[in-house]
Order: structure tokens, then C-alpha cells, then sequence
């Protein structure tokens, strides 16, 4: 089965899906094509930051958006090795609309964009439709071929094909773009404790132990955990068995140790290789990635998706002419990442900073809790506290609705 589209969109997370919204505000042609029947994934980055926000009021979204269970993180602290904290992002002094950072389940988010999706004549979402390979002719990408899970294959046929299909992407190896990698002490396990809905509202701070690290962040009714330990170790742990992993996890965080029980076994650890990486090019002719696809991000500072998002918001306002216009060049495409390279160098060199200076000696037992001199300057100096509220939260180039996607007030959007 052989198909066409002006734009064909690979992977339906944050970045795919809002990419295909506002290409089809603009009256592009697109498919969103996602490989999963649904969006019921457990724990991917849920965090939305005031930036995204933002794009979501400029949307149409907000209201819908805030309808969404959610909890709110006001600032970010480090436990200190006396026993106290130190603040070291406060987002309430943000100057914008939404000075908090939002926690909402991925998949909740995801669908709100779907459904504003769907109001759009033009944007055509396709699940359960995983995209195996790439189409080329005469040295252009055209299309995508791709398979159901019945077995049933099929081609579509793009005059653009955008890779947001994730660290792994299927479009960045078939388009033989390869990605420099930069080393990382760190995997994570991920894994829920419960929580009171009045325990530590309000408040991200990891535990911090000499061996141990560990991020904490506060959901409705659950403590969502990524436990940080050195790359590689997975195999090991498991080995290990949940006992041994329950004592780690009371072990840096003593205050949840009265429920590490809810560990029933290792299958509800979750392992993830972080991985951190750029594309020196990010693109071929006829395809372009973006996101994790272009650029995989660490865990740390949780912006993973605040970068993916913007990459989409530059990617609709600088390629929607010339789909319209029906021929995207080369040239055009290499607009995305020279709009887009600078926020990402600058988010990436500041988490390697913090895998040197946090991170690995925390899990080599070398510290348990930020260097001193910064907690003493942070301490004193409490306007750093909004300089890193602002790059965490808002970025180095926030991206703002383009005209032709801005809806006033509640959009009507359809299941």
C-alpha cells in the first residue's frame, strides 16, 4: 500500500506531535506516523516547563492543558551533607505566565495534542504504524516504508521526512547520519514509591549519598524515582536481586525507606542508558532530525523535551513555506540546525559540567551533596537562583508560536 503526504513526521512524542499540529495549522499536508497503539508508556520525561507552557496558551491549549492532572515544582535544592538544602533554582521568579514546572503524564499531554490534531483538516495521525526503513530516489529521500504489527507493510511517500523518533531513531541510521558521542558516567533506573499528596509538594530535590544519587519528583499520588548509579551496572543489580536494590534506595533516600516494600521485584525497575550525544548534521536531502533523534540528552535538569519541543516550533516556522511551496531544499533544512545548534551546545556542555562535578563523584562516594563553594554563593547570592530558574525552565532561545498556529483562548479540539 503506497501513500503520499507533503510531510511525513517519524515518532509521535512531544516533538513529533507538535510538530505535525502546527504544520497543519499552516496547511501542510502532514502524517504523524507512531509505532505504538497508544501512548501508555511509563516513565518518560513528563516534565513541561514554563516555555511549553507558554507555547500551549499561544496554541489554543492552555485551558484544556491545565484541566490535566498535574503537580506543580516551584524551585530545585540539593540536600546538604549537615542535613539541610540549598535552593538552587527558584521558578517563582520566573517574569512569565507560568513560573513552575508541570508534571503531567506524557501520554495526557500527548493526547491533548492528538485531539488538537485531529480538529486540523490536514493532520493525519497513523498509530500502530512503525516506520522501518527510508525511500530514496536519485540521491533524494521520498518516503517511508513501514510495518503494522499484523505483519502488513506499506510505503508513504513524502516531499519531507522528519526523524523524532528518539535516541534510537530509525530515520538518523537508515539516513547514515551518525551522532557524536560524549561520555557519561550514568545510567538510571526508574521506579514509583508512593506518596502523600501533602509530602514534599511543591519541590524537586534528589537524595544525595556517598555511592548513591538519586532524583525525587513528586507526582500526584506517587514519588517517581530515577535512582543514578554508574553506566553499565544494570546486569550487575539485577543480579544483585530487589532486596539488595531496596536496601540502595533506603540507603539514599531514608525518608521513603518505610515503603521500599512497594519494590516487588526488579520488573518494576526500569532501566534506561543515558546516553549523550549531537549530530554534526542533521540532516540529508529530503530528511531532517530532530530532538532526541538529533541531539540525546541527559536526565539532568529534566529538558530533554523542553529542546525537543522548541526544535519543533523552530522546524514548522522556518519549513512551512517552502512544503507549501512544494520543494524544500537542502538549504532550507540546514536552517534548523543552525537556529537550533546553540541552545543545544550550551544545555549540553552544562550537563557534562554537572556529570563532572555532581554526578560521578556522588556515585564514586567522593561527595554527598553539591560542591561547597556553590552552595555557599547560592546561598548568598540569591539572584542565581533565577539565572538557573531561567535556563532550566525557559532555555537559551525559547521558540514561540508561529502566527499561523496561535488560536485565542479555549480551541475546540475533537477526540
Amino acid at each position: 500500500m503506497t501513500g503520499h503526504t507533503t510531510c511525513a513526521v517519524v515518532g509521535g512524542g512531544p516533538a513529533g506531535m507538535v510538530l505535525g499540529l502546527l504544520l497543519a495549522r499552516a496547511g501542510v499536508e502532514v502524517t504523524v506516523l507512531e509505532k505504538h497503539g497508544d501512548f501508555l508508556r511509563d516513565f518518560r520525561g513528563d516534565t513541561v516547563h514554563p516555555s511549553t507552557l507558554l507555547l500551549l496558551d499561544e496554541l489554543g491549549l492552555g485551558e484544556r492543558f491545565a484541566e490535566l492532572p498535574q503537580s506543580r515544582l516551584y524551585e530545585a535544592a540539593f540536600p546538604t551533607e549537615g542535613g539541610g538544602r540549598v535552593v538552587v533554582a527558584d521558578f517563582r521568579r520566573l517574569r512569565t505566565t507560568h513560573p513552575y514546572i508541570a508534571m503531567v503524564p506524557q501520554w495526557d499531554l500527548l493526547n491533548l495534542l492528538a485531539a488538537a490534531g485531529r480538529a486540523e483538516p490536514r493532520f493525519h495521525l497513523r498509530m500502530d504504524t512503525e516506520v522501518t526503513d527510508l525511500v530514496g530516489e536519485s540521491g533524494r529521500v521520498t518516503g517511508v516504508r513501514y510495518r503494522h504489527p499484523d505483519g502488513t507493510t506499506g510505503e508513504l511517500r513524502a516531499d519531507l521526512v522528519v526523524g523524532c523518533d528518539g535516541r534510537w531513531s530509525v530515520v538518523r541510521r537508515r539516513a547514515g547520519l551518525r551522532p557524536r558521542e560524549y561520555p557519561v558516567p550514568m545510567d538510571a533506573w526508574w521506579l514509583r514509591l508512593p506518596r502523600a499528596r501533602d509530602e514534599q509538594a511543591g519541590a524537586l530535590m534528589p537524595g544525595m549519598s556517598r555511592g548513591h544519587f538519586a532524583a525525587v519528583i513528586p507526582r500526584e499520588d506517587y514519588f517517581q524515582i530515577a535512582y543514578l548509579a554508574a553506566k553499565g551496572l544494570d546486569a550487575r543489580l539485577r543480579a544483585e536481586g530487589v532486596e539488595a536494590f531496596r536496601e540502595r534506595i533506603r540507603t539514599v533516600l531514608p525518608r521513603l525507606a518505610d515503603r521500599v516494600g512497594e519494590i516487588r521485584s526488579m520488573d518494576d525497575v526500569k532501566h534506561l542508558d543515558v546516553r549523550l550525544n549531537l549530530l554534526p548534521r542533521w540532516h540529508v536531502n529530503g530528511a531532517l532530525c530532530i530532538g532526541d533523534a538529533a541531539h540525546a540528552m541527559s536526565p539532568i535538569g529534566g529538558v530533554g523535551i523542553n529542546l525537543a519541543v522548541q526544535d519543533a516550533v523552530a522546524t514548522a516556522r522556518l519549513l512551512a513555506g517552502p512544503l507549501l511551496r512544494g520543494r524544500v531544499t537542502s538549504a532550507d533544512l540546514a536552517r534548523v540546525r543552525r537556529r537550533r545548534l546553540l541552545p543545544t551546545v550550551l544545555v549540553q556542555a552544562i550537563q557534562r559540567l554537572m556529570h563532572r562535578a555532581l554526578v560521578r563523584p556522588t556515585i564514586d562516594g567522593r561527595r554527598a551533596g553539591p560542591p561547597r563553594a556553590a552552595a555557599v554563593v547560592t546561598r548568598r547570592v540569591p539572584a542565581i537562583r533565577s539565572v538557573t530558574a531561567h535556563l532550566i525552565g525557559i532555555g537559551f532561545r525559547p521558540e514561540r508560536a508561529p502566527a499561523f498556529a496561535r488560536r485565542p483562548g479555549r480551541t475546540p479540539v475533537g477526540a
